[in-house]
């Protein structure tokens, strides 16, 4: 019963936040014509935004290991600014090119494989480094298939961008590491 009352109190804890991070772009709306959002965007932003608290809590709520706890808030923050980039606008040119759907098979990839590991550390490990292997070998296709000459897309772009979230995987990585680490010491 104690258990369900803090979930629920997280849940609302949550949605507030998420109401409240969805202030800042309408308040801006109000003074600037360079945010425009429209209900899409805000039922999009507000649902990645709560997904991802609601994601963290559930997954870490019977860890009380600190490392991996970062290391999950690592993985999602991962996943929420790539969804949250390629959809604003886009990793590779513009949010309308095709290849940065890649992105999201990319991203659906390691969720099927952290579920298969079922979030243990030691394979979200693996997990991670698979997930950088993988968004560096979409950096290397595109460039090979010419995509840093297309507008919006210059070469140090595609590879700063993607390198910014290669080591982010990698950072992720090594705390899944560490905390697998931590869990094998008697």
């Amino acid at each position: 019963m104690n258990t369900d009352r803090k979930l629920y109190q997280s849940i609302a804890g949550l949605a507030f936040i998420t109401g409240v991070i969805l202030l800042i772009p309408l308040i801006a709306m109000q003074y600037t014509g360079e945010v425009n959002w429209d209900l899409a965007d805000f039922i999009v932003m507000g649902t990645l935004i709560f997904g991802t608290g609601l994601t963290y809590k559930l997954i870490t709520r019977k860890s009380g290991e600190t490392k991996y706890r970062v290391a999950i808030g690592f993985a999602l923050a991962i996943g929420f600014f790539l969804i949250w980039a390629n959809l604003a606008v886009g990793i590779i040119g513009s949010e309308n090119n095709p290849i940065n759907l890649v992105y999201f098979g990319v991203l659906a990839v390691g969720i099927i494989a952290a579920f298969i590991a079922r979030f243990q550390s030691h394979k979200m490990a693996i997990v991670m480094f698979a997930m950088a292997i993988a968004l560096a070998l979409v950096a290397v296709s595109a460039v090979i298939a010419g995509m840093h000459s297309s507008p919006g897309s210059s070469l140090p772009e595609i590879m700063g961008v993607n390198g910014f979230f290669i080591l982010m995987c990698v950072i992720s990585a090594l705390l899944f590491r560490h905390a697998a680490q931590d869990q094998v010491k008697p």
